[in-house]
């Protein structure tokens, strides 16, 4: 089975972190996401992270540095996720779109993410106390 390369974006801003539901019409539609999607060929996951939240989320960022990474095999495949801490790029378009939302770090906790991203979201709760 091969291995989609995936850049996800955790991006904080004022002490919240950009969060969205996946479309029924998605895999693990439902599930709470943050923004990020499938490397194009060639692309760093960092540049991939930094497209996607544009693209889905309406956010121009900024990657700053990794956070983890980590393989999971769900019933649709295998993926190599790569989570980079972002910032806002400008924060007068920090506004998001397409259902996704600002919350903060105590509320991750009570959303329901796919099993890959849990020991991300506990080092956000060390990494932003």
């Amino acid at each position: 089975m091969e291995t989609t390369r995936v850049g996800i974006a955790i991006v904080e801003h004022c002490g919240q972190f950009l969060v969205g539901i996946r479309g029924a019409d998605q895999v693990l539609a439902g599930r709470a996401e943050f923004p990020g999607g499938k490397c194009e060929p060639g692309e760093t996951a960092a540049a991939c992270a930094v497209r996607e939240c544009l693209e889905e989320a309406g956010v121009p960022v900024v990657a700053t540095h990794p956070l983890d990474q980590t393989e999971h095999e769900y019933e649709h495949g295998r993926v190599a996720l790569e989570f980079w801490l972002c910032r806002v790029a400008e924060p007068e378009r920090s506004t998001p779109q397409n259902g996704f939302r600002w919350i903060s770090r105590n509320e991750l906790a009570k959303l329901d993410f796919p099993e890959a991203n849990r020991r991300v979201i506990e080092q956000i709760h060390k990494e932003f106390q």
